[in-house]
């Protein structure tokens, strides 16, 4: 059985699928138009706009990192995803109702970042449930993760035709709501009771101190750090588009909307396809192929963007990036294998280290040089940390790391 058929046949994983397609409503609804809410509707500076995102990462940070500890701790992943998921919607619902400056540093800064948090959660199930299908591991998680790719893509494509049809930006609210609605109501529907799982999932027992001693030793910080580096391309690609496509000739903002949705449709196939590859090459090789055909797009996009040449780069970019998206789930929670929770958490950090990466390519790239040397930057970062990482699993296999 192939795995897309193992997900459709299985509920939980069919549940999985669905909250985590419904996280692709939710994030491609709000975060693409935050900016444009908070600084031209809201009537916040830059710079408090500014505040506002590092509050939101902060949050989000620490609150999926002591969640996924706290899961592993009591085991009680159905309770703490409901509460999660309840933070989100009630996020969306202040925006609905009193759209002002507090309540979006509220909604925003707080709550939306802790509803994040239900990413790792679900992906934490995932593993505990498909150990009954070992042989088939890889590619049911690739499978539930390219449901998330897929609403995303499909909402760019509702959000590009109803604006173009003069709807108002603030409607996002209302497709994020019924989205956070509807991972409310799945949870509490669908999710399997705590305890009653057909699954071992024993609570860890472990302290706070305990468990952030051991996301801390240089086994798991490490490689950490070294996939924070190769996210941070796909970081960089998202701050750069639209300005190289701002200076590129003949470019416009509709061609940014396409470029993206391009790139994430190339995603949906290449996710199902990765999983096969996976008994032949290490997992850390095939980041190391991936990172590096993905910077290839990232490094030729404000040379190409100009020219019909680009719109190729999306399949590069769908092709390599799978590899960055997928891979480093299976990987933390090999590296942890026995808390899952905890291993789902370092999703969040990876992506707190890949956003220093890429702010100081951005910070380097621009004082020295523009785009062009930004994007070099970026790509030598990301390569340099796949690179590492290959090296560091060649020199002392990561299995040690669940002892």
């Amino acid at each position: 059985m192939t795995a897309l058929k193992l997900v459709l046949a299985t509920p939980v994983f069919r549940m999985l699928a669905g909250i985590i397609g419904l996280m692709g409503v939710f994030n491609a609804s709000i975060f693409p138009y935050q900016s444009l809410i908070g600084i031209e509707r809201i009537g916040l500076s830059h710079n408090a706009f500014a505040a506002v995102m590092v509050l939101a990462s902060a949050i989000g940070v620490t609150t999926a990192v002591y969640v996924g500890i706290l899961t592993d701790q009591k085991a009680n992943r159905r309770q703490i995803a409901l509460i999660t998921a309840c933070f989100g919607f009630a996020g969306v619902a202040l925006m609905l109702i009193w759209p002002s400056p507090l309540t979006f540093i509220i909604a925003n800064g707080l709550l939306m970042p802790v509803a994040g948090s239900l990413f790792g959660q679900a992906f934490a199930l995932n593993r505990l449930a498909s150990f009954a299908h070992p042989t088939q591991r890889e590619g049911i998680q690739a499978t539930v993760r390219s449901s998330m790719s897929v609403t995303f893509l499909a909402m760019l494509i509702f959000w590009t035709f109803a604006f173009a049809a003069g709807t108002d930006v603030m409607a996002i609210y209302i497709t994020g709501g019924l989205a956070s609605l509807g991972l409310v109501v799945l949870i509490l529907t669908s999710w399997p009771r705590d305890g009653q799982t057909t699954w071992a999932d024993k609570p860890s027992g472990l302290k706070l101190s305990k468990a952030l001693a051991q996301l801390a030793r240089p086994t798991v910080s490490l490689r950490l750090l070294c996939l924070g580096a190769v996210i941070s391309s796909g970081v960089l690609y998202m701050v750069v588009i639209s300005l190289v496509f701002e200076e590129a000739s003949g470019r416009s903002t509709a061609d940014v909307a396409l470029y993206v949705g391009l790139v994430a449709g190339w995603e949906v196939p290449f996710m199902l396809l990765l999983p096969r590859y996976l008994g032949h090459l290490p997992r850390a090789r095939l980041i190391v192929i991936g990172t590096a055909i993905y910077i290839c797009h990232l490094v030729f996009m404000p040379y190409l963007a100009p020219t019909p040449a680009i719109w190729a780069m999306t399949f590069v970019a769908g092709f390599g990036g799978t590899a960055m998206l997928i891979l480093p789930i299976s990987y933390y929670q090999d590296l942890l294998a026995s808390q899952p929770g905890t291993a789902a958490a370092l999703m969040a950090l990876q992506k707190l280290v890949g956003d220093i990466f890429a702010a100081l390519a951005f910070t380097i790239g621009t004082a020295f040089g523009g785009y062009w040397l930004v994007v070099l930057i970026g790509g030598g970062f990301a390569l340099t940390g796949a690179l590492a990482l290959w090296w560091l699993d060649y020199r002392r296999p990561f299995a040690i790391a669940t002892a």
